[in-house]
C-alpha cells in the first residue's frame, strides 16, 4: 500500500519551506505518492512559501485552503478525505516533527501489518525541546488522559501518525479528535504500535496552544472521548445465511 503525508499548517510561513525540503529528502525508498498541505485559514504567506519551495519539483504536492481557521482536527479530517492512498502519515508543520523519522513508523508497520490488518504506529518522543510550561501542561494532560481512558499511550500529542486511511474515517468525528487518535482507534479494534521518534526545538513562529488548550480543554474533551468509547463497537462479525 502507498501513502499520502498529510500536514494540517496555521501560520507556519517561517517554518514549512525548510520543512517540505525535509519531507522531500525523507521520501527516498518509502512508499509516499502524495503530500497534502491543508492550509487552515493561515494570515500569512504559509501557502505561497510552500508553492515557491515546491516550484520545479517533480513530486505531488497538494495545497487545500480553508477560507477562515477551523482548528487542527478539522484541518488533518479536510486532508485525510483528500488523500488518494490507502495509508497516512500525519505531522506538524511548525518543524519540531523531523521527517527521517518517517522511516521508523513504515518499518513498524511493514514488521506488524501481517499480523494485525489495522495497525495504527504512533510515534512518541524520546526527549521534549519545548518550554517547561508546555512539558508540565503535556505531561499533566497525558497523566490525566491515561488514567481515564487506558489506552496506554504516553505521549498522544506527538503528531507522527501513520494509519489506514479508512480506519481514521470511520470514527466520529469531532474537535480536538487529534489528540484522542490512539484511544479512539483502539476502542474501534485497532491495533496501537508506539515507536520512540526525536523531537526538535522551534526555529520560528510561535505555539498555537497554551497551558489552558492542553489543560482544561483536554478535561473537557476527556468526557465526550469517554462516552464515544464506551459505546464503541470494537468489531462486527458477520457471516452470510442465504
Amino acid at each position: 500500500m502507498y501513502a499520502t503525508v498529510v500536514l494540517p499548517a496555521y501560520n507556519e510561513e517561517e517554518s514549512i519551506g525548510a520543512l517540505l525540503r525535509e519531507i522531500r529528502n525523507a521520501l527516498d525508498q518509502l512508499p509516499v505518492r502524495e503530500i497534502i498541505l491543508v492550509d487552515d485559514g493561515s494570515s500569512d504567506a504559509t501557502a505561497a512559501r510552500a508553492i515557491a519551495e515546491w516550484k520545479g519539483v517533480n513530486s505531488t504536492l497538494r495545497i487545500i485552503r480553508h477560507v477562515r481557521r477551523l482548528g487542527q482536527s478539522r484541518a488533518l479530517l479536510t486532508g485525510i478525505q483528500a488523500a488518494s492512498q490507502d495509508l497516512i502519515v500525519t505531522l506538524d508543520a511548525d518543524g519540531q516533527n523531523d521527517p527521517a523519522d518517517f522511516g521508523k513508523l513504515f518499518a513498524t508497520y511493514s514488521a506488524r501489518q501481517a499480523r494485525y490488518p489495522r495497525l495504527l504506529v504512533a510515534g512518541q518522543r524520546a526527549r521534549r525541546e519545548d518550554s517547561f510550561v508546555r512539558r508540565l501542561s503535556s505531561r499533566i494532560a497525558n497523566g490525566v488522559r491515561a488514567s481515564i481512558l487506558n489506552d496506554n499511550v504516553r505521549d498522544t500529542g506527538c503528531s507522527l501518525k501513520l494509519f489506514r486511511r479508512e480506519d481514521f474515517l470511520a470514527l466520529p468525528f469531532f474537535d480536538h479528535i487529534h489528540r484522542f487518535i490512539p484511544a479512539m482507534m483502539k476502542a474501534s479494534g485497532v491495533a496501537v504500535a508506539l515507536v520512540e521518534v526525536s523531537h526538535r526545538p522551534r526555529k520560528a513562529g510561535r505555539s498555537k496552544y497554551g497551558l489552558w488548550d492542553r489543560l482544561w480543554v483536554g478535561i473537557h474533551d476527556l468526557i465526550g472521548v469517554q462516552w464515544l468509547i464506551r459505546r464503541q463497537i470494537a468489531n462486527v462479525e458477520l457471516e452470510d445465511v442465504l
